[in-house]
């Protein structure tokens, strides 16, 4: 899940710098890229990956 949002991140990044909109310093390409960045680093660490089943126990 967690990647799913960094990806609507990215691409909202890479629309705000190719469509070249002027955006307040909060809200700038590089903020939202770097907010997705540190969602796929969460991702990546195995937060938000949901429950894991082990299995049937006996």
């Amino acid at each position: 899940m967690l990647a799913i949002i960094s990806a609507v991140l990215f691409f909202i990044a890479f629309l705000i710098n190719a469509a070249d909109i002027s955006t307040n310093d909060t809200f700038s390409s590089t903020n939202v890229m770097l907010i997705g960045l540190a969602l796929l680093a969460l991702h990546v660490a195995g937060i938000g990956a949901g429950w894991k089943t082990r299995g049937r126990r006996r």
